[in-house]
């Protein structure tokens, strides 16, 4: 009886390992028939030029949910990054715009470090304060808006401002592929191995799975904790200066209420926001799933008052089949102590 107990309890196991394993194809089963539904109705979808333009559009958003896969892994969040993102971007633009000769690079670097700083910060407040990172992050967020409105006067920078080197920033292509989906491509290479196959890689699971065992197990938990949040800030960052340069355009308002997005394609992705889970390869889908879905409902001619609602109803959903999937591997991990 006990030995037909035991039998049954693996089996349950190895279908719970089942599900966590085949997510990800779940979702590219998703996106597969979500295209196909939408090229049915109109038969632009899935031609080369908008498969183009949507993973264009779509590459900035997914460089932020790399970083903020990682803070919600660590069972944190940052609702600033639309700030930093504004504020960096700012700050490259206006760079730019007073030095026409500056080098793309050195632009892309600017807003870079502005980022790492405006996360380095959120990311003190959390490890050495001790502040809930909603709150940091919340406050912070007001605190870069309104430092990106200061730094400009309230003024934007427009594109005739800017130097043309700096616009082909995100118009221009490396071997053949645009500039944006290529960093997007390299950053997600980056991350894959950081997270796979280094030692703070495995800390940073850790830390979000079991902050007191990690702590116990001598992790130094506030040096993951600030690391998360300044790799968060130093993508924002660097995402600042491709938006500029891909709208060609800075404003006090830029990515307002972007992190929302950014939140949504993890989710979707299968991240979830109780920490310590969370996969690359599910966030470049669920971000590729997002972008479809805000590709596609223009075109079917959807309106606009409809496509917020549609989009939330899907985030919706996504989250309780992420805590269906969760209390599953919860079981199961129970039963594999049990066995």
């Amino acid at each position: 009886m006990v030995q037909v107990e035991k039998s049954e309890a693996k089996k349950r196991l190895g279908n719970g390992a089942n599900i966590v394993k085949f997510r990800e194809l779940g979702m590219l089963a998703i996106i597969i028939i979500v295209s196909v539904l939408i090229q049915m109705r109109n038969p632009n979808f899935l031609t080369f030029e908008n498969i183009h333009d949507m993973l264009t559009n779509t590459a900035i958003l997914s460089i932020l949910a790399v970083g903020m896969m990682l803070v919600i892994i660590t069972r944190g969040i940052d609702l600033s990054i639309g700030s930093t993102l504004a504020l960096s971007g700012m700050l490259s633009a206006l760079a730019v715009a007073a030095n026409q000769n500056l080098h793309p690079l050195a632009a892309m670097l600017i807003g870079t470090i502005v980022g790492i700083g405006c996360g380095a910060i959120v990311g003190l407040l959390v490890s050495k304060g001790r502040v809930l990172p909603i709150i940091a992050s919340l406050g912070m967020m007001n605190v870069y808006r309104g430092l990106t409105y200061m730094a400009s006067g309230g003024a934007w920078v427009s594109a005739h401002q800017m130097p043309e080197s700096f616009k082909r920033i995100a118009t221009g292509r490396i071997l053949g592929i645009n500039t944006l989906i290529f960093i997007a491509i390299i950053i997600y290479i980056i991350a894959f191995y950081f997270v796979n196959y280094t030692r703070t890689g495995r800390q940073i699971y850790a830390v979000g799975s079991n902050p007191e065992s990690a702590k116990v197990s001598g992790i130094n938990t506030s040096r993951v904790l600030f690391l998360v949040y300044s790799i968060m800030g130093a993508l924002a960052g660097l995402a600042g200066v491709l938006w500029v340069s891909k709208f060609a355009s800075a404003q006090g308002d830029t990515a307002t209420g972007y992190e929302m997005s950014v939140i949504a394609a993890c989710v979707l992705g299968g991240v979830s926001m109780a920490g310590g889970s969370g996969k690359i390869s599910g966030v470049i889908m669920g971000s590729i799933l997002l972008g479809i879905i805000n590709n596609a409902l223009p075109l079917i001619k959807v309106s606009p008052f409809w496509q917020q609602c549609i989009q939330g109803l899907i985030i919706l959903l996504s989250m309780l089949a992420n805590t269906l999937i969760k209390r599953r591997v919860d079981k199961q991990n129970l039963l594999r102590r049990k066995i």
